[in-house]
């Protein structure tokens, strides 16, 4: 699989999380907990992947891209430690739809512009045959990566 396609599908898969935790009652806290580990296991092994191979090799081959790099890394440092802060926190907690929200609106701003502004110069510089080789890389890695958000490399850079 393309590794641009691969990572627009967890954007998907995170995107419908989202938007089941937003149908969510206040009274239905057992279901935005097991909502908003899934979204956690998701964001965590994304972010890693994305840290660990999908940036360098697409720093590597559209430089123009770096700026856009080191601010998606940033956007991650943010993100990684509001998942470790849920990971911890009881849906009972009255902050603990609030986090989300924060997350969510995190996170949609951040697939807004890696798929937008920069993606496109990245599938262009790379090619088909090279973005396969990394979806495979990408796919292989998602098995092995962390859970534990603080693990992500951005957590602590």
């Amino acid at each position: 699989m393309d590794a641009i396609v691969l990572l627009r599908d967890d954007h998907k898969t995170v995107e419908k999380l989202f938007k089941r935790f937003e149908k969510t009652g206040d009274d239905d806290l057992t279901e935005r907990r097991r909502i908003v580990d899934e979204v956690i296991e998701e964001l965590t092994v994304h972010a890693w992947i994305e840290e660990r191979i999908f940036y360098p090799a697409a720093r590597e081959a559209a430089p123009d891209t770096t700026d856009h790099i080191l601010e998606s890394i940033e956007e991650h440092h943010a993100v990684v430690w509001m998942l470790s802060e849920l990971k911890g926190m009881d849906a009972s907690d009255e902050r603990f739809k609030a986090k989300m929200t924060v997350l969510m609106e995190n996170v949609r701003h951040h697939v807004e512009e890696e798929e937008q502004d920069w993606f496109p110069d990245v599938r262009k510089a790379m090619g088909r045959n090279r973005l396969t080789e990394l979806g495979e890389r990408l796919e292989a890695e998602k098995k092995k990566a962390p859970r534990d958000p603080l693990a992500v490399p951005s957590a602590t850079d």
